[in-house]
């Protein structure tokens, strides 16, 4: 499970930096409207691979794979 969560964030960390550099990727006017599209899919990517992961993280509480840690509720 701790590789999976790496993961997820390895692969979160690199749609965002995808989304930078086609951000800051400078061009005509024509390329410019492609690294719009190009940047919009990085980030849609990155929102999935964040839901995914908040899905992963549920289901496996939820199958008692992994424990909250902290202070104990009601205390």
């Amino acid at each position: 499970m701790p590789y999976l969560v790496a993961l997820a964030f390895f692969a979160i960390l690199s749609c965002l930096a995808a989304a930078l550099f086609f951000m800051l990727k400078g061009g005509q006017e024509q390329q410019s409207q492609d690294k719009s599209k190009r940047m919009a899919r990085a980030l849609a990517m990155r929102v999935g691979f964040s839901v995914l992961l908040f899905i992963c993280l549920l289901a496996s509480w939820q199958m008692g794979w992994i424990h909250p840690t902290g202070i104990a509720p009601g205390r």
